[in-house]
């Protein structure tokens, strides 16, 4: 199999005035864009005439729904025309840098990694702890560590007043801000400090990722290996385009700030309950640049279930307008006309929920009442409808540069409406308390009153298809163009719908641990038990799906593990081996078939003390291992990639099994010998992960043993890529030339052939 051809590269342009280079549209998007805006606009003329007079009032709701997705559209267009391409600059020596971990009532598990990953980062920095919650253990936690702690009597003006509160109390030129879940990698203040290099730079934000695929945000294609996620337009796309005209915002964390800039504001806005916008905003009025460096440098924990990220969304909703409300941004003239622009599209956006509920109740109206709210032919209608509305799904799909898809979108659009309407009424309302974003699991009463207004309104739409199909089968009602169109409309409705429950339902159903596993492999070897008199057999395993808490081993299963006892073994991480008792807590399971078929057993990590715990979490934390291993992609296709023959995403099979295996590295200094993880389903191997490097070009020799035998696999080492966690480095290795040299079979190995890796062993 053979992936397709990869994407062309974007066309990137130099802009010194804007620190960098900056990524230009296609040619075929700038074609598509302004095709888009002279037929949108030609759409909105046309449909000003075909008002229906018997239902004026619904005819002029779908029209200003239709007059405000064009001005959106037109916005985005700008602000996703050029994108900011950064390269980090140096870092300068000296630099303090307070490192500020904010919490009110997370668990202490949480923290404990936060502040161990921040504690690590390279260039030398002060990492406190600041407590709103005033917990004992929280203390504690914060002395165990080695890190500054600091608390507060009251919790007035929430995270910001916390924060406000520690400025008063550190001195640190610089600022760096990671909530509670967000564990940095151990490069982060090496990428971010060099942009204050200029002394008009107020901040520095940096992307904010997730770690947990499995939540109600994320949507993994495991087959084709896509990853789509909510929030990549936003981060991969809408905040360069913002960088771009220096109105990228800040966003609460994950982010670096200029002391003396917070100082002459008055330190980080309050009275709302999103700090992070009202202070960027506020610096920018201030005349202040910011910086948006595009590169994932710490991860999250995303909301897992509906709940949490419908309240999250409404919270960040009701401070946009707590915003708009309170600061003047379209008529002060410490801002651009871009930077208003910006702002302005950034806070009102949350309207789109009354325009997309409206969208979703227009069409079951129709069928319902019979109104029409457009007085024109069908074929008329068709002529400039259609080509709008595929001009704009493809301009989409091209500005967003694949990180759009607006299927997806869609159906989180109408997960959201509900929420972004209730977030709107802030405008009006009085202030709204805020609202830490919960991290664990929701009542299902709790669960049913979020989903409530979807649930009705997809009972609406049914109900509409089944009124309508009565209706018209006793006499027609409706003219035959406007019945299938509706009837289309509403069936569309409601697939979006259904699929967005059926990924509802999925994530409401499987979250029962309590912490993520991640998919990623790592060799294990058993240990005797202590005073044992037998040693058990020195074999290789796997363990996947690992949390430092558990995990699944993978492999020719040892008897005392088939049969749920305890066994004593070592993990091999980067940083070394970690001993750690396997406690099975079920039975032995088949994955797989055939020649590639293992077993597998899920246990429960016992740690004999927390160094070796810790050296899991730096391993597993603040990192993109788990993607560069399932090697994920975000990108989807776009018009351009079609039209290149870039069609087709390619299918990379089941789900990959790993096997332990020993590679001899034939060098001029003569073989020496590592150990690896190879996929067990590939009978031509094209990666290799490994614990060392190895030189491009050495010739390899691979064994490894599967439940149908031996197989040895000859190859030579293509490009080598390090995969760095705060614990050490992994590497990938591609493989060039491989073949299997030995079929698979059951006779027993020679003695150039081991039997069992001696890498894992002696590492």
């Amino acid at each position: 199999m053979t992936d397709h051809p990869p994407p062309p590269p974007p066309r990137y342009c130099a802009d010194p005035r804007r620190g960098g280079r900056f990524e230009d549209c296609s040619p075929l998007c700038a074609l598509l864009s302004v095709l888009f805006l002279l037929v949108a606009t030609g759409y909105l003329i046309w449909r000003a005439t075909t008002f229906n007079q018997e239902h004026l009032v619904f005819s002029w709701l779908v029209y200003a729904a239709e007059v405000y997705g064009v001005l959106v559209a037109a916005v985005h267009i700008f602000i996703m025309w050029r994108l900011t391409q950064r390269e980090a600059p140096e870092p300068e020596a000296g630099r303090t840098v307070d490192v500020f971990v904010t919490c009110f009532n997370e668990p202490v598990s949480m923290l404990r990694r936060t502040l161990m990953l921040a504690r690590d980062m390279d260039y030398p920095h002060e990492t406190w702890l600041l407590d709103d919650g005033n917990r004992p253990e929280m203390r504690e936690l914060a002395r165990s560590l080695g890190v500054w702690y600091l608390c507060r009597t009251s919790n007035e003006h929430a995270k910001a007043g916390n924060l406000n509160h520690a400025l008063e109390r550190t001195g640190g030129e610089l600022i760096a801000l990671f909530d509670a879940d967000h564990a940095p990698g151990r490069d982060f203040l090496v990428r971010t400090l060099g942009y204050f290099r200029d002394p008009a730079v107020a901040f520095v934000q940096t992307p904010q990722e997730f770690f947990n695929l499995d939540s109600f945000q994320h949507r993994l294609r495991r087959r084709t290996r896509r990853l789509w996620t909510e929030q990549s337009l936003f981060f991969k796309v809408i905040q360069r385009g913002k960088d771009y005209w220096n109105a990228a915002f800040f966003c609460g964390t994950c982010a670096v700030v200029r002391r003396s800039a917070l100082e002459e504001i008055g330190g980080f806005a309050t009275g709302t309950v999103t700090e992070d916008l009202h202070t960027s905003l506020r610096l920018h009025k201030a005349g202040y640049r910011s910086v948006y460096h595009a590169q994932a440098l710490a991860f999250g924990i995303a909301p897992a279930q509906v709940t949490p990220f419908l309240v999250q969304r409404v919270r960040w909703g009701q401070g946009a307008m707590q915003v708009l409300r309170q600061e003047d941004v379209l008529f002060t003239p410490r801002l651009s006309a871009a930077q208003k622009l910006n702002y302005l599209a950034s806070m009102t956006t949350y309207f789109d929920g009354w325009q997309k509920g409206l969208f979703w109740l227009a069409p079951a109206i129709v069928l319902l009442t019979g109104w029409l709210p457009i007085d024109a032919s069908g074929w008329v209608f068709l002529c400039w409808f259609v080509p709008y509305f595929v001009l704009s799904i493809c301009v989409f799909e091209e500005l967003s540069r694949g990180y759009g898809s607006w299927l997806y979108a869609e159906q989180y659009n109408f997960a959201r409406f509900a929420a972004f309407i209730r977030a709107t009424l802030g405008l009006v309302f009085g202030p709204v308390r805020f609202n830490v974003t919960d991290k664990s699991f929701s009542p299902r009463r709790r669960v049913l009153l979020q989903v409530l207004p979807q649930a009705l309104l997809l009972a609406f739409n049914l109900l509409a298809i089944v009124w309508a199909l009565y209706r018209s089968s006793q006499q027609p009602y409706l003219p035959p163009y406007a019945l299938y169109f509706n009837l289309a409309w509403v069936g569309t409705n409601l697939l979006c719908g259904w699929q967005l429950t059926r990924h509802f339902l999925s994530t409401e159903a499987h979250h029962h641990r309590s912490d993520y596993r991640f998919d990623m492999p790592l060799p294990l070897v058993l240990l005797p038990e202590a005073g044992a008199a037998e040693t058990p057999p020195q074999e290789a395993l796997v363990i996947e799906n690992v949390s430092p808490g558990g995990c699944r081993v993978v492999g020719l299963l040892p008897p005392a593990l088939a049969q749920g006892r305890s066994v004593r073994a070592a993990v091999m991480l980067p940083s070394g081996l970690q001993p750690v008792r396997l406690v099975p807590v079920a039975g032995p399971q088949a994955d797989g078939e055939g020649a590639q078929q293992t077993a597998s057993v899920r246990c429960r990590l016992e740690w004999p003390d927390t160094r070796a715990r810790n050296q899991m979490e730096l391993m597993l934390y603040g990192n993109d291992l788990q993607w560069q291993l399932q090697e994920l992609n975000e990108r989807g296709t776009t018009p351009t990639d079609w039209l290149g023959g870039r069609f087709l995403a390619p299918d990379h099979g089941a789900r990959a099994h790993w096997g332990v295996c020993d590679v001899q590295v034939g060098s001029a200094q003569g073989p020496h010998t590592l150990l690896g993880l190879l996929p067990l389903q590939e009978q031509a191997p094209r990666r290799l992960i490994l614990f060392e490097p190895v030189a491009e070009g050495a010739s390899l020799k691979l064994s490894l043993r599967t439940r149908a035998g031996w197989r040895r696999v000859t190859a030579r080492a293509g490009h080598v890529v390090p995969l760095r966690s705060t614990a050490g480095t992994f590497y990938a290795c591609t493989l060039e030339q491989a073949r299997q040299a030995v079929a698979l079979g059951t006779a027993a190995p020679s003695q150039e052939e081991p039997p069992c890796p001696p890498a894992i062993l002696t590492a």
